[in-house]
């Protein structure tokens, strides 16, 4: 453009190779995730067992549904929480406790770009993992497929995004890389009994009940139900506002609390 402003070709120099360090860092943590078997099978493949698992406990419906459509929502918010909250979590921690993150962030790489490739790997790995949820249910399970797909998948995009805050808070919070799994299983594992992703709570206790919905799983899997199940609509405000809480509040607490250095004593 021959008016353009002086600097603005520098200006676009400069956002291209941003984008190509953004790229190459994404391609990296996607080596990096599938290049670990521990973390693939924990991560991707886990959600896609206790499906077979819990599907083969139930009957032909559940509360009015196909118990395959009722146990794919709940299945595939448990995905979101595994890979975005307990995935996330624990990779930071054992890059942080091994001295990978104190290299990162000694290099020109920018905390947001790496954090921003970070996040998009995550949301990339879920998204194969919820089309091969989806495919399960579907052939195996006779799970309806959503009619309102866009919706369908923005909630799920929005579950990951408020887990993935989570995860980032959690990690700055536990200071042993061999302790994170431990750490993360103990709080997603009861989390996802009393929210739900593994068949209907109406049974339990009152007061596991009054506790599951203190939970941000549990408002997920009731945004994803209504838009899946009962083809309603996402804008469920006390269900956003309870998940995406816990989303914001855990990036609060990793603003203030995390660290690139190793924290093990």
């Amino acid at each position: 453009q021959p008016f353009a402003e002086p600097g603005s070709a520098g200006r676009r120099r400069e956002a291209a190779r941003s984008v190509r360090i953004f790229w190459h860092q994404l391609l990296g943590e996607q080596r990096l995730f599938w290049r670990s078997k521990e973390a693939a099978i924990f991560v991707f493949i886990l959600p896609i067992l206790l499906f077979v698992l819990v599907g083969s406990l139930y009957g032909e419906q559940i509360e009015g549904h196909p118990a395959g459509s009722v146990l794919l929502v709940g299945l595939l918010c448990y995905g979101v929480a595994n890979t975005a909250f307990s995935g996330l979590a624990i990779a930071l921690v054992v890059r942080r406790e091994g001295g990978v993150l104190k290299r990162v962030r000694a290099t020109p790489l920018p905390a947001t770009t790496y954090f921003a490739s970070l996040l998009v790997s995550t949301i990339l790995t879920f998204a194969l993992q919820a089309v091969a949820l989806v495919a399960l249910g579907y052939f195996a399970y006779n799970a309806e497929l959503p009619q309102r797909p866009f919706a369908f998948a923005l909630a799920l995009l929005v579950g990951t995004l408020a887990f993935a805050g989570l995860g980032l808070g959690t990690a700055a919070l536990i200071r042993s890389g061999e302790g994170s799994s431990a750490v993360v299983n103990v709080l997603l594992l009861p989390m996802a009994f009393l929210s739900g992703s593994f068949g209907p709570t109406r049974r339990y206790p009152e007061v596991l009940r009054a506790i599951g919905e203190l939970l941000p799983l549990k408002h997920l899997v009731e945004i994803v139900r209504a838009v899946a199940l009962n083809h309603g609509s996402l804008w469920r405000p006390t269900d956003l506002a309870v998940l995406l809480a816990w989303g914001l509040g855990g990036l609060l607490i990793a603003t203030r609390r995390f660290r690139w250095e190793p924290q093990a004593a």
